[in-house]
């Protein structure tokens, strides 16, 4: 399973041959470094952890330190990767956005925006209760929650008020539409989880 670390840099729109207006998230892939290759004799399963953004000594700890010292750099951020193939990678190999090519579709994994606390309309799309006969206060209520005598409880899994966003979110098959293979920037057809400058982790996807 191929895949990079890269950044969420921005939106913006591109064109294509035909002149059709695509909204594209543009990302910055790598370089990347494997830092480990992990096998099945070993560790029981094949996956190889990669690095992003290069830091100084002095900003990482001693035990990341010592882990990354086979591999040459100073990483700040890991990821890992499952893999078929153990002997196609060895550590301190570079991993770039050439590993992509147009066309490919990806999967890409980020962190959501976290949006604090919410309600039930804002966190769950209820359209609130109506503004008439006597409901004055209950315009962005969620309703009953539950029959008072039997089960006498809330059912596990409600849909309630909470903490919204700030999640690991998966968007799928999305279409690389352009490679800048100079600056490391993958150019990917609709919108990626989280804000600017949230690390991405980017897999090719199974089609």
């Amino acid at each position: 399973m191929e895949g990079i670390i890269g950044k969420k840099l921005g939106q913006t729109r591109i064109f294509n041959e035909n002149g059709e207006n695509i909204q594209v998230t543009v990302i910055e892939a790598g370089p990347c470094y494997i830092t480990q290759v992990k096998t099945k004799k070993v560790d029981g399963y094949s996956s190889i952890q990669i690095g992003y953004k290069e830091e100084k000594d002095n900003r990482l700890n001693k035990p990341k330190l010592g882990h990354l010292k086979k591999a040459g750099k100073s990483l700040k951020i890991l990821r890992e990767f499952l893999i078929l193939d153990e002997k196609k990678y060895k550590t301190g190999d570079k991993i770039t956005v050439e590993i992509f090519d147009l066309g490919n579709k990806v999967n890409v994994t980020g962190t959501s925006k976290g949006k604090g606390f919410q309600g039930v309309m804002r966190r769950h799309g209820f359209h609130g209760g109506q503004a008439t006969h006597g409901q004055s206060d209950r315009l962005r209520a969620p309703g009953s929650i539950g029959a008072s005598s039997d089960p006498s409880r809330v059912w596990k899994g409600m849909k309630m008020p909470g903490h919204t966003g700030d999640e690991k979110v998966t968007i799928k098959n999305l279409d690389i539409v352009k490679i800048d293979k100079k600056e490391n920037l993958l150019f990917v057809k609709g919108a990626v989880p989280g804000a600017k400058n949230c690390i991405l982790k980017v897999i090719k996807a199974k089609v």
